[in-house]
């Protein structure tokens, strides 16, 4: 195996787990540094599909615990499991409907650096003006985020649909906006990611099978294994250092690095 193809396999890999539960667009990141590593990776779309789903795992894996007990307690219709599976299914339906509805046009902007480089700035300054704007927060537990909060945070979920706008940044900032607690806010998108995700990877599969192969399965595995162990690493700082500090630093990252690869992309 080419040992330029496995280094550049495990930054890909990193930069999806670090980078798909921060508000930072990991769609983005993907595209710049695909471009920027030169990356041909395994044809066909099973790659990014399947990187997408290990830092999904690890989400899974560190809050098992609450996973496990919304199933049962729904299985038993327990109230406060019930409340809290019925929130995230409705946060979930806006975007599988415009997902659908609106595939084709979404894949043709996920192919645009320029837009990557625009909605990673435009992002950076929304989430500046949110935090200075936002009131102090009602909710303090993902168990009291009510059906109208969920639905509206699934309606901002849609905004995520542009590449370099961030499902999580839109999902938090959208918690934020009416009126969630930080901590809150991220472990929220957490759990609306595990359905939509997990939904748009197997729709992505569906859409694409005739194109998909799954050759590379080497490369293919160690980009899943990357992207599963970093995610696993970085979801608990995170939720520590927003809590303790907001989400500037990121605002700040994204306006950054959006200035810089608009200015590498007028370049080239």
């Amino acid at each position: 195996m080419d040992l330029a193809l496995i280094w550049k396999t495990l930054v890909i890999g990193v930069v999806e787990g670090l980078t798909e539960f921060l508000p930072v667009s990991s769609t983005g990141h993907i595209i710049l540094s695909e471009v920027v590593l030169d990356f041909k990776g395994p044809p066909g779309k099973v790659f990014d599909i399947v990187i997408q789903l290990g830092a999904i795992l690890a989400i899974c894996v560190l809050y098992r615990a609450k996973v496990w007990a919304t199933v049962i307690g729904t299985l038993n219709r327990e109230p406060k499991a019930l409340r809290f599976a019925g929130a995230v299914l409705i946060a979930f339906l806006p975007s599988a409907v415009v997902g659908v509805i609106a595939f084709k046009y979404i894949k043709q902007l996920l192919e645009s650096p320029m837009v990557v480089a625009v909605a990673l700035i435009l992002g950076g300054i929304a989430i500046l003006v949110i935090e200075r704007l936002v009131q102090r927060p009602r909710i303090k537990s993902v168990d009291d985020v009510d059906f109208k909060t969920a639905f509206w945070i699934g309606v901002c979920q849609c905004l995520a649909m542009i590449p370099g706008v961030s499902r999580s940044g839109a999902t938090i900032m959208g918690a934020r906006a009416f009126r969630v607690d930080r901590a809150t806010a991220a472990e929220f998108s957490f759990f609306l990611a595990m359905p939509t995700m997990i939904g748009a990877a197997f729709y992505d599969l569906y859409k694409n099978w005739q194109d998909l192969s799954w050759n590379g399965s080497a490369i293919i595995a160690l980009g899943f294994i990357a992207a599963f162990f970093s995610a696993l690493v970085v979801v608990g700082p995170f939720v520590r250092f927003i809590s303790r500090h907001g989400f500037a630093a990121f605002a700040w990252y994204r306006i950054a690095i959006g200035a810089l690869a608009l200015v590498l992309l007028l370049l080239h």
